[in-house]
């Protein structure tokens, strides 16, 4: 069996305020139920085992782009968010940081009574990735964090960090269960469970190769498994550097966010009062959702839709968070009740970047574009752990173009 990925991050520590916890959690949960509305639970779980996606999650919620802290605050806002709605979004989190992950065993049990899994086995796939992890890589870091993520239907993500207080660094491993198919002969094994459709049974005789394939892997060499898998390695440098950025891509956003007029777009006219700033945020909020494995080579740039809470890029935007937070839940609200416009609406901001990025070229305003985002963060309730933001002493005339 092999890793989903890995990645490693410069080892940070701090808090996450409540204010900007809070909306970690809706936009966590609204994120979450629209992937599993237009795609489902394999794709959700298949998104939670990226590296590089989870990355670009953490990041568009306004957490430091980079950090270790990511992995932690991520996984604690969508736990407390999406459990309390576990049953209908068929999507259960277990686990946590420190104590909170030695109680994994005993909520995936409690899950498997509700659901019909079996429970023992989850157990075992939980204790297995967390043995692998500390114990056969070797590789220096002591895990602190574990997560597992399970459908009501079997299928299951781990994501778990673990700690180099030598080098502080934080390496955060990914496994997801639809690697399994990759080392045996048959698909899948499932049972038919009373009312709970497919779930994934390995006790069966017919997952035989599974469990020694998940015992194999204790036994193969770290360098030779890490050459397989995605890996994800964050800079130490704080501040966001143009180099750390698809400047095509960024550009392309901010070009339809502020310089295209909203009413060539037909998909546009239907998010009509949200004010291009939010644009720019939803934009790659679908990109979040709905953005294919491909877009996601630099998570960075995420941090464009809210900033982070150290204050690079720049401090978040409460008043343009607020406000993609809203749309997202109006959406959804709609969308359950057969109204889909305003949820397509948003689905296509996504493919019109990818267009309007075709033929973009992006020019050398890099940090011009992050200055002028500092010096307006005020306008838009901006905030950091370190207080609100302020105007800037000296107004400045600013271009916002990258091309």
């Amino acid at each position: 069996m092999k890793h989903a990925g890995s990645a490693d991050l410069p080892l940070h520590y701090g808090y996450v305020p409540k204010w900007l916890a809070e909306r970690m959690a809706k936009l966590g949960l609204a994120i979450t139920e629209s992937i599993l509305a237009e795609y489902g639970q394999v794709a959700f779980l298949s998104r939670m085992s990226s590296p590089f996606w989870f990355q670009s999650l953490g990041a568009v919620m306004g957490m430091d782009w980079h950090s270790s802290g990511i992995t932690t605050s991520v996984m604690g806002a969508l736990k407390r968010a999406v459990n309390p709605n576990a049953k209908e979004l068929g999507i259960f989190i277990c686990g946590g940081k420190g104590k909170f992950s030695l109680e994994t065993p005993d909520e995936l049990l409690k899950i498997a009574d509700q659901t019909g899994l079996d429970g023992e086995h989850l157990v075992r796939c939980s204790k297995l990735s967390a043995k692998v992890d500390n114990t056969a890589l070797q590789d220096g870091f002591q895990l602190y964090t574990h997560n597992f993520i399970v459908s009501s239907k079997g299928d299951w993500t781990v994501i778990q960090q673990g700690m180099n207080a030598g080098n502080k660094k934080a390496r955060r491993y990914h496994w997801h269960s639809g690697q399994i198919s990759s080392f045996i002969e048959e698909p899948h094994a499932a049972v038919c469970g009373h009312n709970q459709g497919l779930i994934l049974n390995l006790t069966a005789k017919e997952a035989g190769d599974t469990r020694h394939g998940m015992l194999q892997l204790m036994k193969e060499k770290p360098e030779q498994m890490i050459r397989e898998i995605q890996h994800l390695i964050m800079p130490d440098n704080h501040a966001l550097e143009a180099k750390d950025v698809d400047l095509k891509r960024l550009g392309a956003v901010l070009w339809l966010a502020n310089e295209h007029p909203l009413h060539d777009f037909e998909e546009l006219l239907l998010l009509k009062g949200v004010g291009p700033r939010t644009i720019q945020s939803l934009t790659l909020v679908s990109e979040v959702i709905h953005g294919t494995p491909s877009r996601f080579k630099d998570p960075a740039r995420f941090a464009f839709a809210h900033g982070g809470k150290d204050g690079h890029p720049f401090p978040v935007p409460i008043k343009v968070y607020d406000e993609t937070i809203a749309t997202l839940q109006t959406a959804i609200h709609k969308a359950k009740l057969g109204n889909q416009d305003k949820q397509d609406a948003i689905k296509s901001l996504h493919k019109l970047a990818a267009i309007a990025e075709k033929d973009f070229v992006p020019n050398d305003r890099f940090e011009a574009l992050i200055e002028k985002e500092q010096n307006d963060s005020w306008k838009y309730g901006g905030r950091t752990v370190f207080g609100k933001a302020k105007p800037p002493e000296k107004a400045k005339g600013y271009q916002l173009r990258l091309f």
